[in-house]
């Protein structure tokens, strides 16, 4: 996620000088992964993301990189010879009405493969806090913590993790009589290809030109040979229902509650999350077949803002889920 904010230079800020006396404190000292690197943590990794790289399978397999800070975690049980300064940061920031947080970012630098066997140990530091900044969400602090990731002595991974800790700004109410406005899609370089596809009415896939593998959803590079040059392929909209869950809460002014979520299986082989139409929401089962069809919601109204939001949805067919709907 990416904030828009702006600093308030000039402004006394008593809390912001009392935060950044916390720049350089440990958050957590001498951690220990809970277990070493292992074949069975790797494959569950790559079968979630869908990565069939063969230098991650075998007994000289490496760890995925993007995996670095799944060593570290703790679990539900937590880990040991924690410091408190991460925590009397975020009490700081409560007290002063900072109650919300967002992730916003995080970066990491890899320096060599995890490979099986090793014994993961990491350190972590408040690296940074900004000035009070404003946003849209509200006013607070971005607070970076950086952890690095060592086996023995040597530094095999860096991990930085950015979050908001904010007051929540107050929301505008909608007139009466006006109906809330769906959230918008967060649109940036590497997908706006797809969303102005769906503004045409095409679901569009990409497709590696290297290895010809499909992709969904967009990325800048292919996830199965790692080249960087693609084009696309029009969906012809046939899919099935994988998987899929029944929103009841919590609600949302601009939905209406209880309504499905499928993870839908398009015939050419990738996934997509969208909404299941057509069927009342309890009749949903996974492998009922389903078509694409294109939505305009928050048409506009009179004085209301900002034009209509076009979303691809899917349609069960009527004729293969016994007549329901």
């Amino acid at each position: 996620m990416e904030a828009a904010a702006k600093g308030e230079s000039g402004a006394s800020d008593e809390l912001g000088a009392r935060l950044k006396a916390f720049e350089g404190r440990a958050a957590s000292v001498t951690g220990k992964g809970k277990d070493l690197v292992n074949e069975p943590m790797i494959r569950h990794w790559c079968e979630a993301m869908g990565d069939t790289d063969p230098a991650y399978t075998g007994p000289d397999a490496i760890a995925p990189p993007t995996m670095l800070q799944a060593w570290t975690m703790g679990g539900l049980s937590g880990h040991t010879g924690r410091a408190g300064a991460h925590d009397e940061l975020f009490d700081l920031l409560d007290e002063a009405g900072c109650t919300s947080v967002v992730a916003t970012d995080c970066e990491q630098e890899y320096l060599r493969p995890l490979r099986l066997g090793d014994e993961v140990g990491f350190d972590t530091v408040i690296e940074s806090v900004s000035d009070r900044k404003t946003t849209k969400l509200g006013t607070g602090y971005f607070v970076t913590t950086r952890t690095d990731v060592r086996v023995g002595q040597d530094l095999v991974g860096t991990h930085r993790f950015r979050i908001l800790k904010y007051a929540p700004a107050r929301q505008k109410e909608a007139p009466k009589g006006t109906r809330a406005r769906r959230p918008r899609p967060v649109v940036n370089r590497d997908n706006a290809g797809f969303w102005e596809g769906v503004e045409r009415h095409q679901l569009l896939i990409q497709r590696c030109t290297d290895c010809g593998t499909l992709r969904h959803p967009w990325l800048p590079g292919c996830n199965a040979c790692g080249g960087l040059d693609w084009d696309t392929v029009e969906a012809s909209g046939e899919g099935t229902v994988y998987s899929y869950v029944v929103m009841h809460h919590p609600p949302f002014p601009a939905f209406d509650p209880p309504y499905a979520v499928g993870l839908i299986e398009l015939a050419e082989g990738v996934r997509i999350v969208s909404n299941v139409v057509g069927v009342p929401y309890d009749k949903v089962r996974i492998g009922l077949p389903v078509r694409l069809e294109f939505r305009r919601y928050d048409e506009p109204d009179g004085d209301d803002e900002g034009g209509p939001l076009v979303l691809p949805v899917f349609r069960v067919l009527e004729d293969r889920a016994g007549g329901v709907g």
